[in-house]
């Protein structure tokens, strides 16, 4: 754990200066806060309660905000020094009037080593440096490993500890002589603050669904163009005639037998795609005990026996409302189980517990056939390096403007008959 302390300095008034910002409650006069920074390397040196406060304050809070899943996943192996996360919490303590301190903001922050598991792709700029012989890494990393979910990254009290903590990652960035610092999926206010601090914005696509209120999963389907109407129930036929059923356990339903089957599904999808599985089962082991709120467990079953699964988390809150597929796997093939058991058995759970968005992960334009919108995701990024710096400026607004008619493009392609409602089939 490192520390350094952030005090007003002589130049500047205290509500400007880094590690300073002021407070007034009603009619009291302001006052000064002093606040310093630590870099944490372990997260259990964060109180679990202090950093969840922080994160249910967050308008984009996300269940992988929470200590628990990001504590898994350093504390399981899968995201640590060894597999080129190196954790670098960045955290903002106040001063309490009674000497100790209290945690006033936090970011998840990485020494990286490479560029996988980040589904913001960086390997052209990391080439570049190479042929400059220029190292691009180590780099900084705020995000949540291997998810690729929009929501917040500055967990602050309010707005004022939310941009000291992007000027103490920003100087952390300066001071430590790496590469580059990048900012993977802040939501929308956070993308505008760094954005107005300097950083360079990037833009993607994927796709989410909505629900307005959809009294059954044939209520969604009577909102669809009559093609994509048909294909969905020929698609769901197809996998019922073959004999399989379904099971959706939420996490309290989740035994150890589950998890272990799961996680061989899991396995399997890498397997197939010629590739090394990000996460283990001790991860999954470990969340399925902290954090069973959030999670649900989609089976399919062939004659009595498992065959597929789909892992799914999501937040029943009604702020918040959101499930995000994640994982899945099969250990037989039939045509149309991925997308009965990642897709269409995580969209009736959502009608059912009347949750308002589906977040289908990263890419994916096959996702519109079955009800899944575009929106654009945002990533910010600053480089040490000037010349670098212009470069990709000039890149990304390249870029930006091919997603802008990407995204044109796909709106034209809309699945809609007609404008999504709660009316029936």
């Amino acid at each position: 754990m490192q520390s350094e302390s952030c005090k007003p300095g002589p130049d500047h008034p205290a509500e400007n200066a880094p590690g300073t910002a002021s407070a007034q409650d009603g009619h009291k006069p302001r006052r000064t806060v002093d606040y310093r920074t630590l870099i944490v390397s372990d997260l259990s040196e964060v109180p679990a309660a202090a950093w969840d406060s922080l994160v249910a304050a967050q308008p984009g809070a996300t269940p992988f905000l929470r200590h628990a899943f990001l504590h898994a996943l350093h504390a399981s192996g899968s995201a640590c020094d060894e597999t080129g996360w190196s954790p670098r919490y960045l955290t903002l303590w106040a001063q309490q009037e009674d000497g100790g301190d209290s945690l006033a903001a936090a970011m998840p922050l990485y020494a990286k080593s490479h560029s996988y598991g980040e589904y913001v792709f960086d390997w052209a700029w990391a080439d570049a440096y190479a042929q400059h012989r220029l190292p691009y890494y180590p780099k900084l990393l705020c995000a949540i490993p291997f998810t690729p979910v929009q929501g917040a990254r500055l967990l602050a009290r309010g707005e004022d500890e939310r941009r000291l903590l992007l000027r103490a990652a920003l100087a952390v960035a300066e001071q430590s002589e790496l590469s580059s610092l990048h900012v993977l999926f802040p939501d929308e206010h956070e993308a505008a603050l760094m954005d107005s601090a300097g950083l360079l914005m990037r833009h993607g696509v994927q796709f989410h669904w909505t629900n307005p209120g959809y009294e059954s999963f044939e209520a969604f389907l009577a909102t669809l163009s009559q093609k994509k109407r048909k294909n969905i129930r020929a698609e769901r036929r197809r996998v019922a005639e073959a004999g399989i059923g379904f099971r959706q356990l939420r996490g309290p339903q989740i035994d150890e037998e589950a998890w272990r089957f799961f996680h061989r599904c899991y396995r399997q999808t890498y397997r197939e795609h010629h590739s090394t599985p990000y996460l283990n089962l001790d991860f999954f082991l470990r969340i399925g005990a902290a954090m069973p709120e959030n999670l649900l467990l989609v089976v399919a079953e062939r004659e009595g026996k498992p065959i597929a699964a789909s892992l799914v988390v999501y937040d029943a809150d009604p702020a918040r409302s959101t499930l995000f597929g994640r994982y899945w796997g099969a250990l037989e093939h039939h045509p149309c189980l991925h997308f009965e058991t990642a897709y269409y058995q995580p969209l009736e759970f959502c009608i059912a517990e009347g949750i308002r968005t589906f977040e289908g992960g990263a890419q994916g334009e096959h996702k519109m056939a079955r009800g899944f919108l575009p929106v654009a995701t945002r990533s910010a990024h600053w480089l040490a390096h000037p010349a670098f710096a212009d470069a990709v400026e000039r890149f990304l607004e390249r870029e930006r403007q091919g997603i802008d008619a990407y995204l044109d493009e796909l709106n034209d392609r809309t699945p809609f008959a007609r404008a999504p409602g709660a009316g029936g089939a």
